[in-house]
This record gives C-alpha cells, structure tokens and sequence, in this order.
C-alpha cells in the first residue's frame, strides 16, 4: 500500500493554486491571469465533472478543487502485487508500514494522530474536512505554509514516512514526541517482525501440501486495524456466524444508514422508502456484519447480544418515536459464498422483516408493512393461497441459485454475448431471482424479485477496506451495476447510485458512485505510481492493465457512469503512451490486443460517444497489428 500523491496536470494545479494565494495578498492583478489558468487546466483535465460545478465560478470551485486534489493525493493504492513468501523492501516496506498504521491499532492512536498530538494540533487528521481552512492551537515551521487541512495532513503523512524510516534505520525518535514514540515501539517490536515473517507463506505453504500441521490466525482486513492477521501464511480462521452483527459493526452499521439517509434526502427532499443492498461473504467475515448492520439499521432493528459470548440471541425493534424517520424497506441481494456460510444471519434478517411487516404502525411510516399488505392482497388475488402469499411478500433476500455463484455478467460481457442493457438486465434477473427465507432454501422467485426492483430507489454497496477498489474486481460491477441496471430496466428511470467507504470503521463515508468511480480513476487508473508498480510484475503486470480497462467498461454498460475523457484518459495512458504500450506488447501481447478491442467495442457500441477521428484509427491500427 501506498499514497497516491500528485502527477501531470493535478501538480500543475497545485502549483497553480499555491501561486494563486501567494499573490492574492501581494500583487491583486496576477491573480486574475492565474485564475484563467486554473480555468483552462480544470477544463483540460475535466475536473469540473467530479467538483460538480463550473469553471464560470471559479471562486467557489478553488475552494473545492483545493480540498480535492489533497483528498486524491492522500487515496490508498496499491504499489505493486504481493509476491508469495517475499517481504516488501525499500519504501515499499516503509508505506506498508505507515499504511499498517494509519488507522488506531490496539487501543493506540494513528501515526498521523500520533504525530498531530505531539505538535499540539487542534484536529484529527484521519477526522476533517480536507478544504476547511487549518486552525492550530500550537506554532510549527512544518506547517507555515499550510493553508488547509489537506495540506497538514500532507505534511503529517510525510513526517510519518520519516519517522518510519528512522526507525528502520535504528535511529531513536526525539523523546518529546511521546505518543509518536510509544506508537514506534510498537512497530519494532510487534509489526515489523510479523511483516518480515512474510517468509513463512513459502514455508507453511510446504508444510500443507506435505500434510504437516500449519500455524492457525485470524483474517481481517491489516490495513483496517486488524494487524492480529499478521504474519501471513497461516491458516486463517473466520468469524463466530452466531456473532453477527457484532456491537462494532452494528455502531458503524447505524453511523452509514444516517449518512445515507442524510444524502438522499438532501438529493431528493424526501426519506427513501427502499434500498436494495449487496451483501458478501467475505466483506462479512472481514467486518464482523458491516452490511447486514447497516441494513437492520435503516430498517430501525437493533440485535440483542447475550453478555457472555457477545452472540447474537434476538432482535429489538425501535419505536418511531425513538428512531424519528421512517423506516426503510431493505432488499439483499447476497453473494453465494454469504448464502452457504452465514444461514443464521439470513435467518435474523427475515425474522426482522416479518415482525416489521406485522407491525400497527402508518404505512407512511413503515413501507415494509405497505408493501406486505399490498402484495399479499395482490397474490391473492392471483389465486394464491393465503399461507403462499403471505411468504412471497415478506421475500427481501436474493440470490443465485443454490450451488452457483456471482450474478453471471462477466461471461455475458466477456464475450461480447449482449446487444442492448435490457439483456444484461435479464441476465442479472435469471441469475438473482432466487429468494432466501425462512427454510434457507432458494426458491425461483423472479416475478417477486422484479417487484422488489421496480419499488428500489437507492441501489448501495459499500466497500470495508482500500486494500482495493471497484476496478479491481469483476464483483463490484456485476453486483452493483448490475442491480443498477436491471433497476433501470424494470423501472424505467436509474435509482440513485452510492457507495459506502467503510475503510475507516470510526469515520464512514456515503458518496455516489460516480464520485468513487471518479476518484479511483485519477488517483489510481491513470496514475503513473500506480502503473510503474504494476509493470514491476511483467506478464501479471500487464494484465491488470487491461483487467482496470474491462471493469471501466463493465461499469459504464451497466451504469452509464463513465465519461469520454476517462476512456481517452485510460487509452492515452495504457495503449498511446509509447513506453506502456511497448511494455505490454512485450511481456503479454495478447493483453494490447484484448484493451484495443475492448476500446473499440467501446466506441461501436455508443459508449465512448466522441472518440475523435485520429484517436479511432490509432486504436484500428493497434488492432490490425496484433490481430
């Protein structure tokens, strides 16, 4: 893991902007010529699509584009692959380790916090509001050209590096630092043997196939706090399934169920009635329950956990008058992996909607109980029994079939096998349509599971940790957009798109996806740190390339989140850049040729709406050359 930090036009920016409130105190006038300036590289790099806003108020957009370009700076990618058995040297080790730290660990703070105390700063770095202007209790040459916090928090991270780095190279940390220190002594003596045991993967890896014991550990996400997963290479062991949600999880679950309300209603005027909600396994056992937390949150349930081994034995509900909103109606559309290992779980959740669907409650207030009694009436008079009724209208989770797994785009879009979103949308129907009750049993269900699509305002996934991002899997897309979609196409109109970052379980986050989609895009899709790291590993290197291509594309065909400029962007980058090109035709030529298609595919299918002429028969001629 590392920083993304700045590159091309995001440093011209920076400079700019630095210059900009140099002289806005000194010399008045250089400040108009410079804010033309900022216009035209805000316009060139198309930054006005992701500061939602025009470069005709430039005043305004200063102040976001000054928080912005610190927010994109300071994003977690990955710098490289993880090679088995290899401990990471340099200053990838170092930004491991600051990353590893980043987030309080065992009751400690941050580095960054750590460091923050100990220079008497008055805010919490991993806590604020990147633009907001920086206000210090305490005076500190490191900070004297600090203008916002973006820019402390810059500072802070590239202290952390240094003080990582000393202590790498046995050099003792100035006893005033006291937090800071006691955070160190940590790293030596507990963080950094167990990332120097990395070695053991190779080893344990041995001894399993040779059918010798194997160390057991825990599994989790390192980078969110759970450093007890390291040393890697163990055999790891998951969470208590009676355990889920934990207390955590479910404290983070209602902090996410507000912000997501909060963001509606500000978009919309108006609470949202329904949600339908991506739910996975392994997210799951990562979190303790992040997801299913955040779902019983909305639906205004709060578990009941038994005091001496913290399980899960029952559920409350929260009177009206105590949760102040309406509820709201939560559909699950789960992973197959969630299906086979967390039964009880599901069990609880359908128990949580029957017991709101039977509720004395107005249906204004409670569009569980609504939609359960018009459905059922519905059904019923389709010649339903009232017994088979009743359980088709309290159905709220989904899935595949028993046995299969994953929503079935990737195959469909791999091999170009659709014409219209109408066909994605009755691939992901087939797949989904599969509901989850009581009994545990799936059951086809897909004329409920179109209803339930139809009445879906919000479609929501959320992401627990940065050690990825939604360009990095075939799942995000297939599961989110592919919802998205097939909402669209049941319903007519796109439901609002967002997306949860839980990677900092003390301070979660609710954005559109769009605004993710931006984000992973400029800090690491185009980003050169991030492609000079990947094409450390050759033939693999080049594969993530055009794996990032794919998943871009996948979005857009199920979304239509993606802009011109980011297809131009990747294309520039990954096919017209003569180093990168000559790259991947070297170590994996069948990779150019698949990200020429797909580009191409792109452009046939109205995607990519204006390629340029020049632009088109460059990407004809990658393709006839390595056809």
């Amino acid at each position: 893991m590392t920083r993304a930090e700045s590159y091309g036009v995001l440093t011209k920016l920076e400079h700019l902007i630095d210059e900009y409130y140099d002289a806005y105190s000194v010399d008045p006038k250089r400040t108009a010529v410079i804010k033309t300036q900022i216009k035209q590289l805000v316009k060139e790099a198309n930054l006005e699509a992701d500061l939602q806003g025009s470069v005709k108020d430039i005043d305004e957009l200063l102040v976001k584009l000054d928080g912005y370009l610190c927010e994109l700076k300071e994003a977690q990618i990955r710098d490289g692959l993880h090679i088995l058995g290899k401990v990471p040297e340099g200053d990838q080790l170092t930004d491991l380790l600051v990353a590893l730290h980043r987030v309080p660990v065992s009751g400690r703070l941050g580095i960054t916090q750590a460091i923050a105390k100990d220079l008497s700063l008055s805010f919490d770095p991993l806590n604020c509001d990147y633009q907001s202007a920086f206000v210090t209790a305490g005076q500190h040459d490191l900070f004297a050209s600090c203008r916002i916090n973006g820019d402390v928090i810059e500072v802070l991270e590239v202290q952390a590096k240094k003080i990582i780095t000393a202590l790498q190279n046995n050099i003792d940390i100035d006893n005033s630092f006291t937090h800071t220190k006691e955070l160190c002594t940590f790293v030596a003596e507990d963080t950094f043997p167990k990332v120097r045991s990395t070695t053991e993967e190779i080893f344990n890896l041995l001894q399993g196939m040779n059918g010798l014991y194997v160390p057991s550990g825990s599994s989790g996400a390192p980078t969110r706090g759970r450093l007890d997963v390291l040393p890697t290479g163990r055999n790891f062991y998951s969470v208590d399934v009676r355990a889920i949600p934990t207390q955590t999880a479910y404290n983070l679950g209602v902090k996410s169920a507000n912000l997501i309300i909060d963001r509606y209603m500000q978009e919309h005027g108006d609470y949202p009635e329904s949600i339908g909600l991506s739910v996975w396994g392994t997210s799951t056992m990562r979190t303790g329950g992040d997801d299913i937390a955040q779902a019983l949150a909305l639906m205004g349930v709060k578990p009941v956990w038994q005091t001496a081994n913290r399980r899960v034995s029952d559920f409350e509900i929260i009177p009206l008058i105590l949760l102040r909103r309406p509820r709201v109606d939560v559909m699950l559309r789960i992973s197959g992996f969630f299906r086979d290992a967390f039964p009880d779980v599901i069990s609880l959740f359908n128990a949580a909607v029957e017991k709101m669907a039977l509720l004395d409650e107005p249906a204004e207030q409670n569009p569980i109980r609504k939609r359960f009694l018009k459905e059922k009436q519905e059904w019923q008079s389709k010649g339903l029994h009232e017994e088979k009724a009743h359980k088709r209208a309290l159905f709220r989770v989904f899935g595949s079939k028993p046995g299969a797994y994953g929503a079935g785009l990737q195959a469909v879009i791999d091999e170009k096998n659709w014409q219209s979103k109408e066909d994605l949308a009755k691939v992901y129907i087939n797949w989904s349509g599969y509901a989850y009750g009581a009994d545990r049993i799936g059951e086809s269900a897909h004329e409920v599971f179109e209803k339930r699509l139809s009445d879906i305002q919000i479609v929501m996934h959320n992401q627990d940790n940065r050690e990825h991002d939604i360009l990095d899997s075939d799942d995000y897309y297939q599961f989110q957009g592919g919802m998205a979609n097939a909402v669209q196409s049941v319903k007519g109109e796109q439901p609002s798109i967002y997306f949860g970052d839980h990677a900092r379980p003390e301070n979660p986050k609710v954005k559109s996806l769009k605004e993710e989609l931006l984000k992973v895009y400029r800090s690491r899709v185009i980003n050169p740190k991030w492609i000079e790291g990947v094409k450390r590993h050759g033939y693999k290197g080049a594969f993530e390339m055009a794996a990032t291509m794919d998943y871009l594309f996948a979005y857009d065909a199920t979304t239509d989140l993606v802009d011109d400029f980011m297809y131009e962007g990747i294309t520039k980058e990954y096919l017209f850049n003569e180093e990168n090109r000559q790259f991947i035709e070297q170590v994996n030529p069948w990779a150019l040729r698949d990200m020429t298609e797909r580009m191409l595919e792109a452009i046939q299918r109205g995607m990519w709406k204006e390629p340029g002429q020049e632009t088109l028969e460059r990407l004809q001629q990658l393709f006839v050359d390595h056809e």
